[in-house]
């Protein structure tokens, strides 16, 4: 995945107060969209160092932490064996690269990692089949934002493009809304976050 690199360095550091507090508002609106979780599969997709993924334990029968940067998982594995979870595992993989199709789930959700992925349509095809008959596809990323101009990531998404995009791939039912607003947020500039949530 795009990245891995930066991703690797920061790993011991990543955990601020912020990103703490935004997982928390994440993992909520994530929450929503979960149906009869506790007799289904989950994929936290790009985990980093599963601030959001740890918040949703609870909520399904078990969780693949996944991820391409090894230092990330050694986080969280240190997570789970520290609060002695059961129903968690890692995988460090990448499905820019490759697919795995031992790889299934009833839900999947990827936060603020599709603006780091070249390949966006790839990626979530690939996810697509990852995905169990019915399963969800559960996007939270930046909003479209011209302020923002770097070619280490993409500038955000327009939500309407991106269900179209979903659509193409075969998504169907789907739904998005913007969840929070905050000050430099994205590359030093004010954004919003939005959740789509998509059905295979």
């Amino acid at each position: 995945m795009g990245n891995t690199d930066i991703f690797e360095a920061m790993a011991s550091g990543y955990d601020t107060s912020e990103r703490i507090e935004i997982a928390k508002i994440t993992a909520n609106a994530i929450r929503e969209f979960i149906e009869n979780g506790k007799d289904k599969s989950a994929i936290d997709f790009g985990c980093g160092t599963g601030l959001v993924g740890l918040n949703l334990l609870h909520e399904f029968r078990d969780l693949v932490f996944l991820d391409t940067s090894p230092k990330m998982l050694e986080q969280i594995k240190q997570k789970i064996a520290d609060a002695n979870i059961r129903n968690a595992d890692t995988v460090c993989f990448d499905f820019e690269t490759g697919f795995r199709s031992d790889i299934h789930a009833d839900y999947v959700f990827m936060v603020q990692v599709l603006l780091h992925i070249k390949d966006v349509e790839l990626v979530l095809s690939r996810l697509y089949e990852v995905l169990n008959p019915g399963g969800h596809l559960l996007i939270v990323d930046f909003d479209k934002n011209e302020k923002v101009t770097t070619d280490k990531v993409h500038n955000g998404f327009d939500q309407g493009n991106l269900a179209e995009l979903m659509a193409t791939i075969g998504f169907r039912e789907i739904t998005s809304k913007t969840i929070y607003n905050g000050s430099k947020l994205f590359m030093n500039q004010d954004a919003s976050l939005f959740i789509m949530d998509a059905k295979k």
